[in-house]
């Protein structure tokens, strides 16, 4: 069964105004931040929605219910479904704290004292392990830990008995979750030196059948 992903950043939050690292953590969306989601509503407005699926996190649910609202296809879902493993990176002891300094604390040991440092020395890969290393609780997500829980979102979409081959599904997701997947499963010719836009659209085709390493065909990006 092959499914028509549509994956929405969420709109603008207090965190992403203040540059701070937000994975868990609960920031509401700013009035910009509901014009994104209202926005990306807009785009995909013609769009019959199978299934929506969202993170427990309210900057999550208020982009998904924002964008079923304005959907004005027949027969699409009206609510989206939320479960904790579409939700973004667990950055652990960091989670609130300025971007910056997260990351140059992660960094700095390695010899890469910004997050695109780390990325061009290291790759994505390291952004995840070097910030669970430098978090004296080691609560941060490793690598292996992150992606472990974000396949089980995707089984969660995969095993849904009310979609069926074709299906256009609505994911509400996240800034490193969608750089986390376009690193891993698109190919070449994509810019990931910056986060996707707040409200941006990117469609990935998922094969439900497939293993989850070859599953995702990237479509478009941070439309």
């Amino acid at each position: 069964m092959i499914l028509h992903l549509h994956l929405v950043r969420h709109g603008q939050t207090y965190f992403n105004r203040y540059n701070r690292l937000q994975g868990w953590s609960n920031s509401p969306l700013t009035q910009p931040g509901i014009d994104d989601a209202t926005k990306a509503g807009e785009k995909l407005k013609n769009v019959r929605f199978a299934g929506a699926f969202c993170s427990d996190t309210t900057r999550a649910e208020q982009t998904a219910q924002r964008i079923l609202d304005v959907n004005a296809a027949e027969g699409s879902v009206t609510s989206p479904r939320s479960a904790m493993y579409f939700r973004e990176q667990f950055y652990g002891y960091f989670e609130g704290q300025d971007m910056a300094m997260a990351w140059y604390a992660a960094g700095a040991p390695h010899g890469a004292k910004t997050y695109n440092e780390i990325v061009a020395k290291f790759g994505l890969a390291a952004t995840k392990d070097f910030l669970k290393e430098a978090d004296p609780f080691h609560d941060a997500e490793s690598e292996d830990e992150y992606w472990a829980r974000e396949e089980k979102g995707f089984d969660l979409i995969a095993n849904d008995k009310t979609l069926h081959d074709g299906d256009d599904v609505l994911v509400i997701s996240h800034g490193n979750t969608l750089l986390s997947i376009m690193q891993r499963f698109a190919g070449p010719g994509y810019d990931l030196s910056e986060r996707p836009g707040n409200g941006s659209v990117t469609v990935i085709d998922f094969d439900t059948e497939k293993d989850f390493a070859e599953s995702l065909t990237v479509r478009s990006y941070n439309q």
